[in-house]
């Protein structure tokens, strides 16, 4: 296998350990993976509609609505009207949801600022660009079918 197969290999199975360890983290806290995921990205303090975060977070229409019903069902959050945005409904925590992800987050920040930490101090503070760097190319090249300057083979 050449370096750079090799590379990319490590690093898809570097990101699926990671997935892999939030989706466990979540479990022994009694939380779904999906909230989990709702949660973290409704706790950055900026509006966001179930489209939004169906977008932003790759998470299918379904499932959102599926964790957005139960979360609204045990108090933690609220959809209110965003004016001019049509049918769409922003996702609101109440003061029970910010007490709710607050306990569930607190922890996994702390996990993830030690983690954090520790890479840059061995990798550098470019680790984060160089990451985001990759899978905008990545986003890119599938988007256009193959790399730029690569033509697909005819069958």
């Amino acid at each position: 296998m050449d370096a750079l197969r090799e590379k990319n290999r490590r690093l898809v199975a570097a990101v699926t350990m990671m997935d892999g360890a939030y989706y466990r983290w979540a479990r022994s806290t009694g939380v779904t993976g999906q909230t989990l995921d709702l949660l973290y990205a409704l706790d950055d303090g900026q509006p966001h509609s179930q489209k939004q975060i169906c977008e932003e977070w790759l998470i299918p229409k379904t499932t959102v609505s599926t964790v957005v019903k139960a979360c609204q069902a045990a108090g933690y959050l609220t959809l209110e009207a965003m004016p001019g945005q049509g049918r769409q409904r922003r996702l609101c925590l109440t003061p029970a949801g910010r007490a709710y992800a607050g306990r569930t987050l607190d922890r996994l920040y702390a996990i993830e600022d030690w983690a954090m930490a520790e890479t840059v101090e061995r990798f550098g503070p470019d680790f984060v660009q160089a990451v985001e760097f990759f899978a905008a190319r990545m986003q890119t090249a599938f988007a256009a079918g193959g790399p730029p300057g690569e033509e697909e083979d005819s069958v």
